[in-house]
């Protein structure tokens, strides 16, 4: 058996084997699109001589964090042939890819399962849930005149993608989006776009949506200010011709519209959606930017990773006054780490939902995630900002 990544010509090969476990077939014209794009570098594959029998793909990418870029693995299209299952192929797989992350410099890694209690397993954990709603036609928010305009069926990536990146950046998980990833992920199917320009001609708001049916569907509704989003809802009220309801999909948790309708009492879901994990612990904490509150914070931690060995082990982590943080590790080669004094104890999935802003160090103690001296917990509580997670691309 030998993990490598996939060759050109191995295309076939690839796509026979996701079609048959994600239950899918492409046209002819699918196909050759697909042949165009692929990019064997980014799929890695156990092969037993030239036959295919599992695979990931483990794309690079780059997410907002408290406002900063961080280099991400996004993990995907993992796959298995059934009679080459329970052989821990994909185990395998996964750890050979938090390998090569860490050697690229890719401090984080997402991923969207078809198990979370799987994924777990290998140290991802859920970061990040969204909102849905449907909502008739006749309790959308009413329609109020406001300043600017709203034009439909804009297709400029650069004036979507700065409305994008001003709000993306204000949430954590976010995608950082490249002009290749627009076209080929985001404005490449038959949706339609109405983006929102203030008076003096800047672009503050878009949805990306279509009408199917009766029903206005929209995947994106982005604003930068109150003004935007009273622009946008006023622009999809006057379907009130043409549709009975509105489906809206990924919407951050803590969205308050409900509260803002006249009627709040609209069908609503909230769904947990990926998961992430920190692949580089030292190098996460290293770039990542710490509450400033005037003085040094100093720690042991015992972190586990059982995948990702360059992970586990007693860590001092200190914290300086300006929120720069450091990782060193600590030398147990003299003694056992049952004989350190380590303040806290922590795995790697908790670390990561603590770090990404899904969950605080108070609940994570309460429950057990998080073991050690109250004290301790509060002193880490104090230096990691909070925010909330969000992720509306699929991957």
């Amino acid at each position: 058996m030998e993990i490598r990544q996939l060759q050109r010509e191995e295309f076939e090969a690839a796509i026979e084997l996701s079609q048959y476990a994600f239950q899918f077939t492409m046209s002819p014209e699918d196909l050759e699109k697909s042949k165009k794009k692929f990019k064997p570098e980014q799929t890695w594959g156990i092969f037993d001589g030239h036959d295919l029998n599992a695979k990931l793909t483990l794309l690079p990418l780059q997410v907002y964090i408290h406002g900063q870029v961080f280099e991400m693995g996004g993990i995907a299209g993992v796959a298995t042939w059934p009679e080459k299952r329970r052989g821990g192929m994909v185990s395998r797989l996964l750890t050979h890819a938090l390998k090569e992350m860490k050697s690229t410099g890719q401090s984080l890694s997402f991923l969207h399962p078809f198990s979370f209690a799987f994924y777990r397993k290998f140290g991802w954990e859920t970061y990040v849930e969204y909102k849905k709603y449907v909502i008739p036609i006749d309790k959308f928010p009413a329609k109020l005149k406001t300043e600017g305009i709203v034009k439909r069926d804009i297709k400029d990536i650069s004036e979507l993608n700065q409305v994008y990146q001003a709000y993306a950046s204000s949430y954590n998980g976010t995608l950082v989006r490249d002009k290749e990833w627009w076209q080929e992920r985001i404005l490449n199917e038959n949706y339609r776009t109405a983006v929102y320009y203030s008076e003096a001609g800047n672009p503050q708001g878009y949805a990306l949506y279509k009408i199917e049916d009766k029903q206005l569907n929209c995947d994106e509704l982005i604003y930068e200010n109150e003004t935007a989003r009273r622009a946008l809802w006023t622009y999809f009220a006057n379907h009130d011709s043409m549709i009975t309801q509105g489906k809206f999909i990924y919407v951050p948790a803590d969205d308050n519209l409900p509260f803002l309708l006249d009627d709040p009492r609209i069908q609503q879901e909230t769904l947990p959606y990926f998961m992430g994990r920190i692949v580089d612990a030292a190098a996460f904490v290293e770039k990542y930017p710490f509450k400033a509150i005037g003085v040094e914070t100093r720690l042991t931690l015992n972190l586990s990773d059982h995948y990702a060995p360059w992970n586990e082990g007693v860590w001092t982590l200190t914290i300086n006054s300006e929120g720069r943080g450091y990782l060193e590790r600590v030398d147990t080669s003299s003694s056992s780490e049952n004989n350190i004094a380590v303040d806290l104890s922590v795995g790697i999935q908790s670390l990561t939902t603590l770090m990404l802003g899904y969950q605080r160090a108070d609940d994570l103690y309460k429950w057990g995630r998080i073991e050690g001296r109250s004290e301790s917990v509060s002193a880490l509580k104090r230096v990691v900002p909070v925010k909330q997670t969000f992720l509306l691309d699929f991957f």
